[in-house]
């Protein structure tokens, strides 16, 4: 079966005349729609070997339609044209079974090669239902099939854009692709059959995948991860990477290793990052004249106090005015640090630290203060957290918002009936997380305000607050690849949770 009949769909008539002249000119014939909608008309009418099909119109869209056909015919080759750089779209096509998507602009060369492809799995299957069909006729055929096909997969192995890396039952490499040297930086001749998996896997990716042979007894693909590889050059490239267990009547026979490079994802990602939270930045400025405005009229005030106590020499005056002064210039000096906090992106400082210590360092900062207000902090540590590899900045910039806020909502809390108290907790959860709750009995927050606790502008402390302290502890446990959880009911209080990754100190 010849595939030659091409069913194009796109909103824009030029593309579409521009697309089928040009198949037409290479000897297929075109059939075309201008809509989702009427493509799948067109497709039922006519049944395409291959649909062409843009991914964003009006109406039914690609993704829409490729499901339509893929209900119909799940067989039907159909290939996405999608924008630059739309790959939450692109990869939502090929779940769904596209073959191969295009990017715009269309160029003759990649519609080809494409094309190619699509005929390709096409020819498969039929060649596959003929040797069902006459498997007596077809066994050299069949063995030939094979061979071309171990050629394909030698091929394919060598030309893939993955790292490939394949160990036999003593842990020795046998599988070292072109990829994989490139991102190792080994030669494949200093590695192939001469390197184990502890000579050229970071200890921590090593010991995963040796454990994970040993728990499993059948062939299982590990969950992809992320990690860092740090090459025989000082490059750092960040990979996302999985491994198969294979076994062989019940007994381990090896392993085969899937490395993908992240740097390209993860700078696009940064920068998109970046670029919202500048926006986010922006936005908040433009909410921020009430809260300056308040400081400018404390700066106003306690200037004033000051003036009169000097006038008239009373010291009294002269101390209230100017501890006014430094409360104001501190409120600026905390706007000013959030701002800059969440608009710069900023790398995690790992270093041996102690996450009870901190608690009890920041605990110390503020109790006083809480003490003058009847609110009573307590705290109940886990010794068998010790040493980790943390950035004590980060903990220690988010306890010190989260337990300010939990006084703040003890203070704001109308029973005065309660005992407020704010409590802090550190312990391990069953993730392998080490993790700090802060609890307090204070007024709570209702849905609503809970919705918005992490939205730039939104204060629940109304002119007091600038709206940034949860957003900023938010980004520093994010770039942590932590986590924070929350929980509160009004009148009964909250409680906050951040979850770091638990790793030892080196």
């Amino acid at each position: 079966m010849s595939a030659n009949k091409i069913l194009i769909v796109d909103d824009e008539e030029i593309i579409v005349r521009l697309l089928s002249m040009s198949l037409r000119s290479d000897g297929y014939e075109t059939v075309t729609a201008l809509s989702g909608e009427q493509g799948l008309e067109v497709f039922k009418a006519e049944s395409p070997d291959i649909v062409v099909t843009d991914i964003k119109m009006p109406g039914m869209d690609g993704l829409e339609l490729l499901k339509m056909i893929k209900e119909i015919d799940p067989e039907k080759e159909v290939i996405i044209v999608t924008g630059h750089g739309d790959i939450d779209s692109t990869i939502t096509a090929l779940q769904y079974g596209a073959s191969d998507f295009i990017n715009k602009p269309v160029r003759d060369e990649s519609l080809a090669i494409a094309l190619d492809r699509a005929k390709a799995k096409i020819d498969i299957r039929e060649k596959l239902r003929e040797y069902t069909e006459n498997l007596e006729l077809k066994i050299a055929e069949a063995t030939e099939d094979i061979r071309r096909k171990s050629n394909f997969q030698r091929l394919l192995i060598k030309s893939s854009n993955d790292a490939i890396v394949a160990f036999d039952h003593d842990w020795k490499v046998v599988v070292y692709n072109p990829e994989a040297a490139r991102m190792f930086g080994e030669a494949a001749k200093d590695v192939r059959h001469q390197m184990t998996i502890d000579d050229l896997y970071t200890p921590k990716i090593a010991r995963i995948f040796k454990n994970q042979a040993k728990k499993e007894k059948q062939h299982n693909m590990l969950p992809w991860r992320e990690n860092i590889i740090n090459t025989k050059d000082g490059r750092q490239i960040p990979v996302r990477y999985n491994s198969n267990v294979l076994h062989e009547k019940g007994d381990f026979v090896g392993t085969v290793s899937f490395f993908q490079d992240l740097t390209e994802i993860k700078r696009l990602e940064t920068e998109l990052v970046q670029s919202e939270r500048l926006a986010a930045v922006g936005q908040t400025i433009s909410g921020l004249a009430h809260y300056v405005k308040n400081i400018l009229i404390g700066l106003q005030g306690g200037s004033y106090v000051v003036d009169v106590g000097i006038a008239k020499n009373n010291t009294e005056k002269f101390k209230t005015g100017w501890e006014t002064i430094k409360r104001n210039i501190k409120r600026i000096g905390d706007l000013t640090q959030d701002l800059l906090t969440y608009s710069k992106q900023r790398e995690p400082e790992f270093e041996p630290c102690l996450p009870n210590d901190i608690v009890d360092e920041v605990i110390e900062l503020v109790k006083d203060f809480a003490e003058s207000k009847d609110v009573f902090i307590s705290k109940e540590f886990d010794p068998g957290i010790g040493e980790v590899a943390a950035d004590s900045q980060t903990i220690h910039r988010s306890l010190l918002n989260l337990i300010n806020n939990a006084i703040d909502a003890c203070i704001e809390d109308e029973d005065t009936s309660k005992k407020h108290e704010v409590k802090v907790k550190t312990y391990r959860d069953k993730n392998n997380y080490f993790c700090f709750e802060v609890k307090d009995n204070g007024c709570g927050m209702d849905k609503n305000t809970q919705k918005q606790l992490f939205d730039p502008m939104f204060s629940s402390k109304g002119g007091k607050g600038t709206g940034l302290g949860l957003l900023v502890t938010s980004k520093l446990i994010e770039e942590h690849n932590g986590v924070i959880e929350t929980k509160t009911s009004p009148g009964d209080g909250s409680t906050f949770t951040i979850k770091l990754p638990y790793e030892k100190a080196n």
